[in-house]
């Protein structure tokens, strides 16, 4: 079976590297390694999302599939006063998540190894926010839609990034069925960024 960046256990051979990476107007340093989810750059979706995410200075962020840590690092540098939690089932991203914290002096977070939301049952943030993993598949995607609306408190917000191509049309459709209201954020050479506000029912 070939691996994906979303296997548990990357077996690629080592190819680590360093990453400046401009964001929400700051330097941020990243180590990156083969077998990681874009590993040579913040890919551009992930930026577009970083750049329209609004996160408040006391939030409790939730980062589902954080890889080695740009949206959830940024979103720890916004909530200074708060905290971000990132989860990514993939060991390896953990470990380079947790290195490029220490790395930029980020210590408003806690990283873990989790299959989807198993780390943080039973917890609820203001702020969750996700790149989906595309290519685990449409139920993947839109699990990790319905386990963010149970995990936000009331007036919270999902954040997603999801390429028109790549099924935005039909995530805009889930999110409305289990939010109601949807906000298309922005958009960007194909990509779009949903906001979906949890409201109490």
């Amino acid at each position: 079976m070939s691996q994906h960046y979303y296997s548990s256990q990357p077996e690629a051979s080592h190819d680590r590297r360093y990453l400046d990476e401009h964001l929400r107007g700051q330097v941020l340093r990243f180590v990156s390694d083969a077998g990681v989810f874009s590993k040579k750059g913040v890919d551009y979706g992930s930026k577009v999302l970083i750049e329209a995410m609004e996160i408040p200075e006391h939030a409790e962020v939730l980062d589902v599939g954080c890889g080695y840590g740009p949206i959830g690092l940024t979103a720890a540098k916004l909530a200074a006063g708060g905290h971000v939690t990132m989860l990514d089932v993939n060991s390896r991203a953990v470990e380079l998540a947790k290195e490029n914290a220490k790395l930029n002096g980020i210590s408003n977070v806690t990283i873990l190894e989790s299959d989807l939301f198993a780390g943080v049952a039973g917890k609820n943030f203001d702020v969750v926010l996700s790149n989906p993993p595309i290519r685990t598949g449409k139920q993947t995607v839109h699990s990790i839609f319905e386990q963010a609306y149970v995990h936000l408190r009331d007036g919270g917000a999902l954040w997603i990034v999801i390429q028109k191509k790549q099924g935005a049309p039909s995530a805009k459709a889930k999110l409305e069925d289990l939010f109601g209201q949807v906000e298309e954020v922005t958009k960007d050479k194909g990509y779009r960024i949903f906001k979906a506000v949890k409201i109490s029912k």
